[in-house]
């Protein structure tokens, strides 16, 4: 793309809202048109922040000429669709996780990419908090020496989320500890194996059929002899929120803290030292660093769940939104990209595909996309 603004559309202004001013200090980007159904919130929102182009169908607004790029922040069921939509009309795509909810429409996305020319990134938060930029500094320097295994949760409490969430299966929603299991070692997931243990309430069984309180997954890397373990759980299981990871180095390891707000854990040979981690601002524009540490969501009075529980997605947001938009002005690739989020996205699937199935190995099918 030219050196030009590129013009950005966000879907979805609940959590979506958060990006908005991010977007409109950014020096690449201008922030374009909203779109949200509900009438009076899509205008109270444009209102609020300065946009003019306000849309409420999604399909109108795709018919927008001026719009470089979109960026999804609807439920999940709507991901995959309007993605798909996007790129058909010649949209780039930014998307929330999970890219989709099935392995066919990972496959057309990543189709899409590879016949449009167009890119599509996850805007998976966790593979950009400070946390995993920390353990990945590390890593790059040296530090932790070769990796031996990786490990990760995802512990959340779904009582009292949108009727959507309800009963969905564990490994559905398994992006934010896939993720950076995946992208320390920039590794793909060949095969996987996973169990389910417990047993939620009856009455949120029948929506997904999905029984598990926890589902607990091994994923083997793909050209590599590592392999690692990721947790999740939904509900009725007795956990502060948690979205954790652990790497075991042959120098030193990172252990992510028990208790939200104490420190993590290095470990060096066998002497263990509690480290404070330190904040990745440093490396944005210095229009959107501010967004690590605040945003739309941090006053008592106006916040999301996703941050009550989420502890503000580790500042990750302006990085986020920074590899999308450099990635774009660059003609390169985003960090993950539609054949990354797509194998991401599917040891999800297939992983809880494998627990109903008694933890029977599943591979992963290949996505590819030719170097830009």
């Amino acid at each position: 793309m030219s050196k030009k603004p590129i013009n950005i559309a966000i879907i979805g202004l609940g959590f979506g809202a958060e990006f908005i001013p991010i977007y409109q200090k950014h020096p690449l980007a201008n922030m374009y048109a909203v779109c949200q159904r509900n009438k009076e919130k899509a205008e109270e929102i444009g209102k609020a922040f300065g946009i003019e182009k306000v849309y409420t169908d999604y399909d109108e607004l795709l018919k927008d000429p001026n719009i470089d790029a979109v960026h999804i922040n609807t439920p999940i069921q709507n991901h995959a669709e309007q993605s798909i939509k996007a790129l058909k009309a010649g949209k780039h795509v930014a998307c929330t996780v999970p890219m989709a909810t099935t392995v066919e429409e990972c496959r057309q996305i990543v189709e899409l990419c590879e016949q449009t020319g167009l890119t599509y990134m996850m805007m998976e938060t966790v593979i950009y908090s400070r946390e995993f930029l920390f353990v990945k500094e590390m890593y790059e320097k040296g530090e932790l020496g070769k990796i031996q295994f990786l490990r990760a949760s995802h512990q959340q409490e779904m009582a009292g989320w949108p009727g959507y969430w309800e009963g969905l299966p564990p490994m559905h929603y398994a992006t934010h500890c896939v993720g950076p299991v995946l992208a320390l070692p920039k590794g793909q997931a060949e095969y996987v194996s996973c169990l389910g243990s417990g047993r939620i309430d009856e009455n949120l069984i029948p929506k997904y059929g999905s029984p598990f309180a926890i589902e607990t997954c091994h994923i083997k890397l793909k050209n590599s002899d590592l392999a690692a373990e990721v947790t999740r759980s939904l509900f009725n299981t007795a956990r502060q929120y948690r979205e954790s990871f652990d790497v075991y180095g042959s120098k030193k390891s990172f252990e992510w803290t028990l208790i939200e707000h104490e420190d993590s854990v290095i470990h060096t040979g066998e002497v263990p030292e509690k480290v404070k981690i330190p904040d990745y601002a440093h490396l944005l524009p210095e229009e959107i660093a501010p967004f690590t540490t605040q945003g739309v969501y941090d006053s008592d009075e106006n916040q999301h769940l996703s941050f009550i529980q989420g502890s503000g997605h580790g500042g990750s947001h302006p990085h986020l939104v920074h590899e999308f938009l450099v990635a774009l002005t660059e003609g390169r690739a985003p960090y993950p990209d539609a054949a990354q989020s797509a194998n991401i996205t599917c040891v999800g699937i297939l992983a809880h595909e494998s627990a109903m199935e008694g933890g029977k190995i599943k591979y992963l099918p290949e996505f590819t996309l030719s170097k830009k």
